[in-house]
């Protein structure tokens, strides 16, 4: 069987994002050694880049993202360069990559893994079974709206930002989200602030529009202080959850309690032509360094990338058996721990997921071969 050539970009970024980035590579190249003959190349972005040169994502990288199939992304920031001026913070360089792929599409599942179901605050009957997608609107609203700034004025200094959609982006992310739901349960939950935000009430209201063209899938709004509140009271009520970029930037890191760490969600930026592949973590610069990150959230993201720009569903459940069999035999990093757990360190837990993924695909080691370039 000829091997499909595909062109992965890793940008390992900040922080941990370096660590659980190197204890991916291998489980990456396990994963793609049978139908793929991958091209890997390292590029910088955040304050890696800032660092050496001077902007958070150079237009080098930008043009290597675009030309690749999928790019893996680790984690951007930290305190070293919370000082600069708002263009130059490493975040840009996620915002702007995010853009010149043209990714309007943030899907996070959320899931609870029978193993940790101790790790989470909630009680286990309320999130036992709980299996629910965030669809984030990734590129309109208040994180790209103009005008924004510092301004001083006449009474002191002040800070405005500005929360604009057009009606086309809400109208192809809802389609997205609808189109989900009929591979899943068909119910999406609609989240907004349609009581006080204009821009919340033209969100309502084309995605109510676009609802018509989907009468097999169930659709209800909440406002996004009452879902806040239900997925921490009854998470199983949700399947698909469409919301705008900062209501989903927030309900998602709220919703890693409900699998019981911010370390095993992964997360899939769609809608251009190459796809987007990060942990939903930050770069957690306190444990950086020190072998303790989870790598499982950026494992599980490779699992996206599989499946949504690599069209490899078999590929995608075979990892995140892997991950599975590893928590299943009490494994864990520090974050998720519990009471007799065996700890490991984030290289030795990324060893022993690749070690389940070779078992899980039936592949011998000695076919897992790459081509690697930085």
């Amino acid at each position: 069987m000829t091997k499909k050539k595909i062109k992965i970009l890793i940008l390992p970024g900040d922080g941990i994002g370096p660590e659980v980035m190197r204890c991916c590579q291998p489980i990456l190249e396990t994963a793609g050694a049978d139908r793929f003959r991958m091209t890997i190349t390292e590029g910088l972005i955040g304050g890696a880049s800032l660092d050496r040169h001077g902007v958070p994502i150079t237009t080098e990288v930008l043009s290597q993202a675009r030309s690749a199939h999928a790019v893996v992304l680790g984690a951007v920031g930290g305190p070293k360069w919370d000082g600069g001026p708002y263009e130059q913070r490493p975040e840009q360089g996620l915002l702007r990559l995010r853009q010149t792929l043209k990714a309007f599409v943030n899907l996070r599942p959320v899931r609870v893994w029978p193993a940790l179901s101790f790790t989470s605050t909630l009680k286990p009957e309320v999130i036992a079974s709980a299996d629910f997608v965030v669809v984030r609107e990734l590129t309109g609203g208040i994180y790209f709206g103009l005008p924004r700034g510092l301004k001083t004025t006449s009474r002191g200094e002040k800070g405005f930002n500005t929360e604009v959609y057009h009606r086309f982006e809400v109208e192809r992310i809802a389609r997205f989200a609808f189109e989900l739901a009929r591979t899943r349960r068909r119910k999406v939950t609609s989240v907004d602030k349609a009581n006080i935000l204009e821009s919340s009430l033209l969100w309502r209201r084309v995605v109510t529009e676009v609802h018509g063209d989907y009468p097999d899938v169930a659709l209800n709004h909440l406002y996004v202080d009452n879902c806040a509140m239900q997925i921490i009271r009854n998470p199983r009520q949700f399947d698909v959850i469409l919301t705008n970029n900062m209501f989903g930037d927030i309900l998602s890191d709220e919703a890693a309690m409900v699998s019981g760490s911010i370390g095993m969600l992964a997360s899939a930026c769609l809608g251009g032509r190459t796809g987007l592949y990060e942990p939903i973590h930050g770069s957690a610069p306190d444990i950086a360094g020190k072998d303790r990150a989870n790598p499982c959230a950026t494992i599980l993201s490779l699992a996206l990338m599989f499946r949504y720009s690599l069209a490899e569903p078999l590929i995608a459940r075979a990892i995140e058996t892997a991950v599975a069999d590893v928590l299943d035999r009490d494994y864990r990093t520090p974050d998720i721990a519990g009471p007799g757990s065996k700890i490991v360190g984030t290289a030795t837990l990324g060893e022993m997921v690749c070690s389940a993924l070779v078992h899980a695909l039936q592949i011998p080691l000695e076919t897992t071969k790459i081509i690697t370039q930085s």
